[in-house]
Protein backbone atom coordinates (compact mmCIF):
# COMPACT_ATOMS: atom_id res chain seq x y z
CA UNK A 1 0.00 0.00 0.00
CA UNK A 2 0.93 3.29 -1.08
CA UNK A 3 1.54 6.08 2.02
CA UNK A 4 -1.16 7.56 0.37
CA UNK A 5 -3.27 4.81 1.11
CA UNK A 6 -2.24 4.03 3.83
CA UNK A 7 -3.18 7.32 5.22
CA UNK A 8 -6.31 7.20 3.92
CA UNK A 9 -7.03 3.76 5.33
CA UNK A 10 -6.42 4.63 8.23
CA UNK A 11 -8.62 7.90 8.81
CA UNK A 12 -11.11 6.40 7.41
CA UNK A 13 -10.47 3.17 10.35
CA UNK A 14 -10.35 5.48 12.73
CA UNK A 15 -13.44 7.14 11.83
CA UNK A 16 -15.70 3.73 11.67
CA UNK A 17 -13.70 2.51 14.88
CA UNK A 18 -15.65 4.85 16.97
CA UNK A 19 -13.08 7.44 17.16
CA UNK A 20 -14.30 11.29 15.97
CA UNK A 21 -14.28 11.90 12.45
CA UNK A 22 -12.61 14.74 11.31
CA UNK A 23 -14.29 17.86 10.58
CA UNK A 24 -14.26 17.45 6.41
CA UNK A 25 -13.24 14.21 4.66
CA UNK A 26 -11.13 14.22 1.90
CA UNK A 27 -12.94 13.57 -1.44
CA UNK A 28 -12.34 10.08 -2.61
CA UNK A 29 -9.73 9.96 -5.64
CA UNK A 30 -11.12 8.27 -8.50
CA UNK A 31 -9.41 4.90 -9.45
CA UNK A 32 -9.29 5.22 -13.52
CA UNK A 33 -6.72 2.93 -14.62
CA UNK A 34 -5.11 -0.12 -13.87
CA UNK A 35 -1.57 0.45 -12.60
CA UNK A 36 0.13 -1.77 -14.65
CA UNK A 37 -2.73 -1.22 -17.46
CA UNK A 38 -5.63 -3.33 -19.04
CA UNK A 39 -4.05 -6.59 -19.42
CA UNK A 40 -5.09 -9.22 -22.55
CA UNK A 41 -8.06 -11.41 -22.12
CA UNK A 42 -6.98 -14.84 -21.70
CA UNK A 43 -8.11 -17.21 -23.93
CA UNK A 44 -6.04 -19.96 -25.00
CA UNK A 45 -4.49 -22.89 -23.72
CA UNK A 46 -0.91 -21.18 -24.09
CA UNK A 47 -1.61 -18.23 -22.33
CA UNK A 48 -3.44 -19.92 -19.58
CA UNK A 49 -0.30 -21.74 -19.10
CA UNK A 50 1.29 -18.66 -18.93
CA UNK A 51 -0.86 -17.17 -16.35
CA UNK A 52 -0.69 -20.23 -14.32
CA UNK A 53 3.18 -20.15 -14.49
CA UNK A 54 2.89 -16.54 -13.22
CA UNK A 55 0.71 -16.74 -10.55
CA UNK A 56 2.33 -20.25 -9.12
CA UNK A 57 5.58 -18.12 -8.68
CA UNK A 58 3.98 -15.12 -7.18
CA UNK A 59 3.59 -14.06 -3.28
CA UNK A 60 1.37 -13.26 -1.03
CA UNK A 61 -2.23 -13.63 -1.29
CA UNK A 62 -4.46 -13.48 -4.42
CA UNK A 63 -7.64 -11.34 -4.98
CA UNK A 64 -10.20 -12.93 -6.72
CA UNK A 65 -13.17 -12.08 -8.97
CA UNK A 66 -15.67 -13.47 -11.27
CA UNK A 67 -18.32 -11.48 -13.57
CA UNK A 68 -21.92 -13.63 -14.57
CA UNK A 69 -24.56 -12.56 -16.76
CA UNK A 70 -27.62 -12.85 -14.47
CA UNK A 71 -30.63 -11.39 -15.84
CA UNK A 72 -28.71 -12.31 -19.60
CA UNK A 73 -28.16 -15.76 -19.56
CA UNK A 74 -29.30 -18.99 -17.97
CA UNK A 75 -27.42 -19.51 -14.91
CA UNK A 76 -24.70 -18.45 -12.71
CA UNK A 77 -21.72 -19.41 -14.48
CA UNK A 78 -19.18 -17.24 -15.15
CA UNK A 79 -18.02 -15.51 -18.00
CA UNK A 80 -15.32 -13.37 -16.64
CA UNK A 81 -12.28 -14.13 -14.21
CA UNK A 82 -10.05 -11.84 -12.76
CA UNK A 83 -7.37 -12.45 -10.55
CA UNK A 84 -4.02 -10.61 -9.39
CA UNK A 85 -1.05 -10.99 -7.07
CA UNK A 86 2.32 -9.71 -6.14
CA UNK A 87 4.52 -10.88 -8.56
CA UNK A 88 2.14 -11.97 -11.20
CA UNK A 89 0.24 -8.65 -11.74
CA UNK A 90 -3.42 -8.72 -13.18
CA UNK A 91 -5.35 -11.36 -15.26
CA UNK A 92 -8.66 -11.42 -16.98
CA UNK A 93 -9.16 -14.92 -18.24
CA UNK A 94 -12.45 -16.08 -20.34
CA UNK A 95 -13.48 -18.94 -19.15
CA UNK A 96 -15.99 -19.21 -22.63
CA UNK A 97 -12.38 -20.06 -23.98
CA UNK A 98 -10.76 -21.72 -21.11
CA UNK A 99 -13.66 -23.52 -19.53
CA UNK A 100 -11.43 -25.36 -17.20
CA UNK A 101 -9.35 -23.39 -14.74
CA UNK A 102 -8.30 -26.88 -12.13
CA UNK A 103 -4.84 -26.33 -13.37
CA UNK A 104 -5.19 -22.91 -11.95
CA UNK A 105 -6.98 -23.50 -8.97
CA UNK A 106 -4.11 -26.33 -8.16
CA UNK A 107 -1.38 -23.38 -8.73
CA UNK A 108 -3.01 -21.97 -6.11
CA UNK A 109 -3.66 -24.24 -3.41
CA UNK A 110 -2.88 -23.09 0.00
CA UNK A 111 -3.07 -19.93 -1.30
CA UNK A 112 -5.24 -17.45 0.73
CA UNK A 113 -7.41 -16.31 -1.58
CA UNK A 114 -9.43 -12.40 -1.27
CA UNK A 115 -12.65 -12.06 -2.57
CA UNK A 116 -15.55 -9.92 -1.89
CA UNK A 117 -18.73 -11.33 -1.07
CA UNK A 118 -17.43 -14.96 -1.58
CA UNK A 119 -20.46 -16.58 -1.14
CA UNK A 120 -21.79 -15.24 -4.51
CA UNK A 121 -18.86 -15.88 -6.68
CA UNK A 122 -17.55 -19.60 -5.38
CA UNK A 123 -20.15 -21.63 -6.87
CA UNK A 124 -19.64 -20.13 -10.28
CA UNK A 125 -15.74 -20.50 -9.44
CA UNK A 126 -16.09 -24.38 -8.70
CA UNK A 127 -17.61 -24.86 -12.10
CA UNK A 128 -14.36 -24.19 -13.36
CA UNK A 129 -12.38 -26.08 -10.87
CA UNK A 130 -11.47 -23.43 -8.94
CA UNK A 131 -11.77 -23.86 -5.47
CA UNK A 132 -9.89 -22.29 -2.81
CA UNK A 133 -9.01 -23.96 0.42
CA UNK A 134 -8.24 -20.43 2.51
CA UNK A 135 -9.52 -17.26 2.09
CA UNK A 136 -10.84 -13.77 3.48
CA UNK A 137 -14.16 -12.19 2.13
CA UNK A 138 -13.64 -8.78 2.44
CA UNK A 139 -17.47 -8.06 2.71
CA UNK A 140 -17.94 -10.29 5.87
CA UNK A 141 -14.63 -8.38 7.32
CA UNK A 142 -16.77 -4.84 6.50
CA UNK A 143 -19.65 -6.63 8.24
CA UNK A 144 -17.59 -8.10 11.42
CA UNK A 145 -15.66 -4.74 12.02
CA UNK A 146 -19.33 -3.02 11.40
CA UNK A 147 -18.89 -0.77 8.12
CA UNK A 148 -22.72 0.18 7.41
CA UNK A 149 -21.64 -0.19 4.01
CA UNK A 150 -20.00 -3.03 2.37
CA UNK A 151 -20.01 -3.27 -0.91
CA UNK A 152 -16.74 -2.77 -3.04
CA UNK A 153 -16.77 0.56 -4.16
CA UNK A 154 -17.79 1.53 -0.98
CA UNK A 155 -15.30 -0.13 1.30
CA UNK A 156 -12.77 0.84 -1.33
CA UNK A 157 -13.54 4.78 -0.83
CA UNK A 158 -14.12 4.95 3.36
CA UNK A 159 -11.07 2.64 3.74
CA UNK A 160 -8.54 3.63 1.17
CA UNK A 161 -10.35 6.80 -0.32
CA UNK A 162 -10.46 5.50 -3.61
CA UNK A 163 -13.66 6.04 -5.76
CA UNK A 164 -14.04 2.82 -8.02
CA UNK A 165 -16.34 3.01 -11.79
CA UNK A 166 -19.58 1.87 -10.81
CA UNK A 167 -21.39 1.56 -14.28
CA UNK A 168 -20.85 -1.67 -16.04
CA UNK A 169 -21.74 -3.90 -12.72
CA UNK A 170 -25.21 -5.58 -13.95
CA UNK A 171 -23.89 -5.85 -18.09
CA UNK A 172 -24.06 -8.72 -20.54
CA UNK A 173 -20.90 -10.53 -19.44
CA UNK A 174 -21.54 -13.21 -22.04
CA UNK A 175 -20.51 -10.11 -25.14
CA UNK A 176 -17.53 -11.07 -27.23
CA UNK A 177 -15.50 -9.29 -27.33
CA UNK A 178 -15.51 -7.56 -24.29
CA UNK A 179 -15.37 -3.90 -24.41
CA UNK A 180 -12.41 -1.83 -23.51
CA UNK A 181 -14.82 0.27 -20.56
CA UNK A 182 -15.80 -3.51 -19.08
CA UNK A 183 -12.34 -4.98 -19.12
CA UNK A 184 -10.74 -1.62 -17.08
CA UNK A 185 -13.80 -2.14 -14.72
CA UNK A 186 -12.77 -5.67 -14.32
CA UNK A 187 -9.20 -4.89 -13.95
CA UNK A 188 -10.09 -2.49 -11.55
CA UNK A 189 -12.03 -4.94 -9.13
CA UNK A 190 -8.95 -6.21 -7.95
CA UNK A 191 -6.52 -4.08 -8.17
CA UNK A 192 -6.82 -2.76 -4.09
CA UNK A 193 -8.14 -6.43 -2.72
CA UNK A 194 -5.39 -6.74 -1.51
CA UNK A 195 -4.73 -3.35 0.38
CA UNK A 196 -8.43 -3.86 1.38
CA UNK A 197 -7.55 -7.16 2.85
CA UNK A 198 -4.70 -5.63 4.57
CA UNK A 199 -6.35 -2.61 6.26
CA UNK A 200 -9.47 -4.60 7.06
CA UNK A 201 -7.28 -7.37 8.65
CA UNK A 202 -5.62 -4.76 10.95
CA UNK A 203 -8.66 -3.18 12.08
CA UNK A 204 -10.28 -6.56 12.99
CA UNK A 205 -7.48 -7.26 15.09
CA UNK A 206 -7.80 -3.76 16.82
CA UNK A 207 -11.13 -4.35 17.75
CA UNK A 208 -10.72 -8.19 18.89
CA UNK A 209 -12.81 -9.66 16.41
CA UNK A 210 -9.73 -11.09 13.88
CA UNK A 211 -10.11 -14.63 15.45
CA UNK A 212 -14.12 -14.36 15.02
CA UNK A 213 -13.10 -13.55 10.95
CA UNK A 214 -11.14 -16.23 10.29
CA UNK A 215 -13.70 -18.54 11.76
CA UNK A 216 -15.82 -17.36 9.36
CA UNK A 217 -13.65 -18.27 6.11
CA UNK A 218 -12.99 -21.08 7.25
CA UNK A 219 -16.64 -22.17 7.48
CA UNK A 220 -16.91 -20.92 4.00
CA UNK A 221 -14.25 -22.36 2.47
CA UNK A 222 -15.15 -25.94 4.32
CA UNK A 223 -18.60 -25.68 3.15
CA UNK A 224 -19.85 -28.04 0.86
CA UNK A 225 -21.73 -26.65 -2.65
CA UNK A 226 -25.37 -25.73 -1.41
CA UNK A 227 -28.09 -28.99 -3.03
CA UNK A 228 -30.09 -28.01 -5.56
CA UNK A 229 -33.57 -25.81 -3.86
CA UNK A 230 -36.25 -28.35 -3.36
CA UNK A 231 -39.32 -27.10 -5.92
CA UNK A 232 -38.04 -23.66 -6.95
CA UNK A 233 -40.90 -22.74 -8.77
CA UNK A 234 -42.27 -21.80 -5.60
CA UNK A 235 -39.78 -18.77 -5.51
CA UNK A 236 -42.12 -17.46 -8.28
CA UNK A 237 -41.99 -13.23 -7.80
CA UNK A 238 -46.25 -12.82 -6.71
CA UNK A 239 -46.47 -16.55 -5.92
CA UNK A 240 -48.45 -15.18 -2.33
CA UNK A 241 -51.26 -14.38 -4.68
CA UNK A 242 -51.55 -17.96 -5.19
CA UNK A 243 -53.69 -19.68 -3.01
CA UNK A 244 -55.45 -22.45 -4.70
CA UNK A 245 -53.72 -25.82 -5.72
CA UNK A 246 -55.26 -25.74 -9.47
CA UNK A 247 -53.55 -22.78 -9.52
CA UNK A 248 -50.59 -23.48 -8.24
CA UNK A 249 -50.05 -26.32 -10.57
CA UNK A 250 -50.52 -23.72 -13.29
CA UNK A 251 -47.14 -21.95 -11.83
CA UNK A 252 -45.13 -25.35 -11.42
CA UNK A 253 -46.38 -26.48 -15.48
CA UNK A 254 -45.11 -22.97 -16.56
CA UNK A 255 -42.16 -22.90 -14.59
CA UNK A 256 -40.97 -26.13 -15.56
CA UNK A 257 -41.91 -25.22 -19.10
CA UNK A 258 -40.06 -21.68 -19.24
CA UNK A 259 -36.84 -23.51 -17.41
CA UNK A 260 -36.44 -26.02 -20.19
CA UNK A 261 -36.74 -23.23 -23.03
CA UNK A 262 -34.17 -21.24 -20.78
CA UNK A 263 -31.99 -23.54 -20.67
CA UNK A 264 -32.18 -24.64 -24.48
CA UNK A 265 -31.82 -20.77 -25.42
CA UNK A 266 -29.22 -20.03 -22.74
CA UNK A 267 -31.55 -17.24 -21.36
CA UNK A 268 -32.23 -15.84 -18.95
CA UNK A 269 -35.45 -17.20 -17.53
CA UNK A 270 -37.51 -13.68 -17.44
CA UNK A 271 -36.63 -12.83 -20.75
CA UNK A 272 -38.61 -16.27 -21.88
CA UNK A 273 -41.52 -15.33 -19.51
CA UNK A 274 -41.57 -13.10 -16.73
CA UNK A 275 -42.40 -14.21 -13.45
CA UNK A 276 -45.89 -11.50 -13.64
CA UNK A 277 -47.09 -13.51 -16.49
CA UNK A 278 -47.06 -16.97 -15.27
CA UNK A 279 -48.88 -15.70 -11.94
CA UNK A 280 -51.48 -14.06 -14.14
CA UNK A 281 -52.08 -17.43 -15.88
CA UNK A 282 -52.18 -19.20 -12.96
CA UNK A 283 -55.00 -16.81 -11.48
CA UNK A 284 -56.87 -17.14 -14.54
CA UNK A 285 -56.17 -20.24 -15.52
CA UNK A 286 -57.13 -19.71 -19.13
CA UNK A 287 -59.90 -21.73 -20.88
CA UNK A 288 -57.80 -21.63 -24.51
CA UNK A 289 -55.66 -19.56 -26.44
CA UNK A 290 -57.31 -16.45 -26.86
CA UNK A 291 -58.03 -16.38 -23.21
CA UNK A 292 -54.38 -16.68 -22.40
CA UNK A 293 -53.50 -14.01 -25.10
CA UNK A 294 -55.80 -11.72 -23.46
CA UNK A 295 -53.83 -11.59 -20.10
CA UNK A 296 -50.79 -9.34 -19.30
CA UNK A 297 -47.81 -10.63 -20.56
CA UNK A 298 -49.15 -12.83 -23.35
CA UNK A 299 -49.72 -10.40 -26.24
CA UNK A 300 -49.62 -9.86 -29.78
CA UNK A 301 -45.47 -9.66 -29.72
CA UNK A 302 -45.49 -13.38 -28.49
CA UNK A 303 -45.82 -15.73 -31.71
CA UNK A 304 -48.83 -18.28 -32.00
CA UNK A 305 -45.99 -20.67 -31.18
CA UNK A 306 -44.93 -19.85 -27.88
CA UNK A 307 -48.58 -18.99 -26.79
CA UNK A 308 -49.63 -22.52 -28.08
CA UNK A 309 -46.58 -24.14 -25.50
CA UNK A 310 -47.75 -22.00 -22.62
CA UNK A 311 -51.22 -22.76 -23.02
CA UNK A 312 -50.59 -26.40 -22.93
CA UNK A 313 -48.67 -26.01 -19.58
CA UNK A 314 -51.59 -24.48 -18.32
CA UNK A 315 -53.92 -27.45 -20.10
CA UNK A 316 -51.46 -30.08 -18.33
CA UNK A 317 -52.46 -28.10 -14.62
CA UNK A 318 -55.85 -28.40 -15.36
CA UNK A 319 -55.80 -32.54 -16.80
CA UNK A 320 -54.29 -33.31 -13.07
CA UNK A 321 -55.84 -35.30 -10.36
CA UNK A 322 -56.37 -33.68 -7.23
CA UNK A 323 -53.55 -36.29 -5.90
CA UNK A 324 -51.19 -34.91 -8.26
CA UNK A 325 -51.72 -31.04 -7.23
CA UNK A 326 -48.83 -29.68 -5.59
CA UNK A 327 -49.51 -28.75 -1.68
CA UNK A 328 -49.88 -25.02 -0.31
CA UNK A 329 -46.72 -24.55 1.29
CA UNK A 330 -43.53 -26.37 1.43
CA UNK A 331 -43.14 -28.88 3.99
CA UNK A 332 -41.53 -27.01 7.29
CA UNK A 333 -37.72 -27.52 7.81
CA UNK A 334 -37.60 -26.71 11.54
CA UNK A 335 -40.08 -24.45 13.50
CA UNK A 336 -43.52 -22.43 11.85
CA UNK A 337 -43.44 -18.95 11.63
CA UNK A 338 -42.51 -17.10 13.89
CA UNK A 339 -46.11 -15.01 14.18
CA UNK A 340 -47.59 -18.82 14.74
CA UNK A 341 -46.06 -19.20 17.83
CA UNK A 342 -48.15 -17.32 20.22
CA UNK A 343 -50.81 -19.46 19.40
CA UNK A 344 -48.43 -22.43 18.92
CA UNK A 345 -46.53 -22.78 21.90
CA UNK A 346 -46.92 -19.58 24.21
CA UNK A 347 -43.88 -20.44 26.26
CA UNK A 348 -41.45 -20.81 23.05
CA UNK A 349 -42.67 -17.55 22.00
CA UNK A 350 -42.01 -15.76 25.12
CA UNK A 351 -38.36 -17.51 25.28
CA UNK A 352 -37.71 -16.14 21.84
CA UNK A 353 -38.55 -13.10 22.78
CA UNK A 354 -36.44 -12.95 25.29
CA UNK A 355 -33.55 -14.52 22.78
CA UNK A 356 -33.46 -11.64 20.27
CA UNK A 357 -33.72 -9.00 23.26
CA UNK A 358 -30.84 -9.95 24.40
CA UNK A 359 -28.56 -11.10 20.76
CA UNK A 360 -29.78 -7.82 19.18
CA UNK A 361 -28.70 -5.62 22.93
CA UNK A 362 -25.31 -7.77 22.41
CA UNK A 363 -25.06 -6.95 18.62
CA UNK A 364 -25.34 -3.38 18.86
CA UNK A 365 -22.49 -3.54 21.58
CA UNK A 366 -20.01 -5.22 19.99
CA UNK A 367 -21.24 -2.93 16.57
CA UNK A 368 -21.84 -5.75 14.28
CA UNK A 369 -25.41 -7.19 12.20
CA UNK A 370 -27.00 -9.22 14.36
CA UNK A 371 -26.95 -12.14 11.74
CA UNK A 372 -22.90 -12.00 11.67
CA UNK A 373 -23.88 -12.51 15.54
CA UNK A 374 -25.89 -15.40 15.13
CA UNK A 375 -28.35 -16.41 12.43
CA UNK A 376 -32.01 -16.24 13.21
CA UNK A 377 -32.67 -19.21 12.24
CA UNK A 378 -30.68 -21.04 14.79
CA UNK A 379 -32.20 -18.63 17.75
CA UNK A 380 -35.58 -19.52 16.26
CA UNK A 381 -34.44 -23.04 15.82
CA UNK A 382 -33.04 -23.32 20.08
CA UNK A 383 -36.45 -21.73 20.95
CA UNK A 384 -38.75 -24.00 19.44
CA UNK A 385 -36.86 -26.94 20.90
CA UNK A 386 -34.67 -25.68 23.88
CA UNK A 387 -32.01 -28.53 25.14
CA UNK A 388 -33.77 -30.95 28.09
CA UNK A 389 -31.79 -29.70 30.57
CA UNK A 390 -31.32 -25.60 29.49
CA UNK A 391 -27.47 -25.84 30.40
CA UNK A 392 -24.48 -23.81 28.83
CA UNK A 393 -23.03 -26.33 27.91
CA UNK A 394 -26.61 -28.00 26.73
CA UNK A 395 -26.58 -24.90 24.67
CA UNK A 396 -23.81 -24.60 23.19
CA UNK A 397 -24.09 -28.55 21.85
CA UNK A 398 -27.13 -27.56 20.43
CA UNK A 399 -25.72 -24.00 18.24
CA UNK A 400 -22.74 -26.37 17.49
CA UNK A 401 -25.31 -28.58 16.12
CA UNK A 402 -26.74 -25.99 13.77
CA UNK A 403 -23.40 -25.12 12.74
CA UNK A 404 -22.61 -21.97 14.91
CA UNK A 405 -18.61 -21.15 15.16
CA UNK A 406 -16.77 -21.91 18.26
CA UNK A 407 -16.79 -17.68 18.55
CA UNK A 408 -20.36 -17.31 18.36
CA UNK A 409 -21.19 -20.10 20.66
CA UNK A 410 -18.91 -18.61 23.45
CA UNK A 411 -21.03 -15.27 22.98
CA UNK A 412 -24.10 -16.27 22.33
CA UNK A 413 -24.52 -19.93 24.56
CA UNK A 414 -24.57 -17.87 27.89
CA UNK A 415 -27.18 -15.37 26.54
CA UNK A 416 -30.01 -18.55 24.79
CA UNK A 417 -29.31 -20.00 28.30
CA UNK A 418 -30.73 -17.13 30.70
CA UNK A 419 -33.62 -16.40 27.84
CA UNK A 420 -34.61 -20.08 28.04
CA UNK A 421 -34.30 -20.29 31.64
CA UNK A 422 -35.66 -17.34 32.59
CA UNK A 423 -39.32 -17.95 30.61
CA UNK A 424 -39.71 -21.59 31.33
Amino acid sequence: MTDAQETAAETALRTTGGAPPDDVEPAPIPLLEPRDGIPPVVATDDALAQVIAAFASGTGPVAVDAERASGYRYGQRAYLVQLRREGAGTALIDPVGCPDLSGLGEALAGTEWILHAATQDLPCLREIGMIPTRLFDTELAGRLAGFPRVGLGAMVESVLGYALEKGHSAVDWSTRPLPEPWLRYAALDVELLVDLRDALEKELDRQGKLDWARQEFDAIASAPPAPPRKDPWRRTSGMHKVRRRRQMAVVRELWTARDKVAQRRDVSPGKVLSDGAIVEAALAVPANLPALTALPGFGHRMGRRQLEQWQAAVDRAKDLSDAELPQPGQPLNGPPPPRSWADKDPAAAARLSAARAAVSALAEELNLPQENLITPDTVRRVCWEPPAEATVEAVSAALAGHGARAWQIELVAPLLTRALTATA
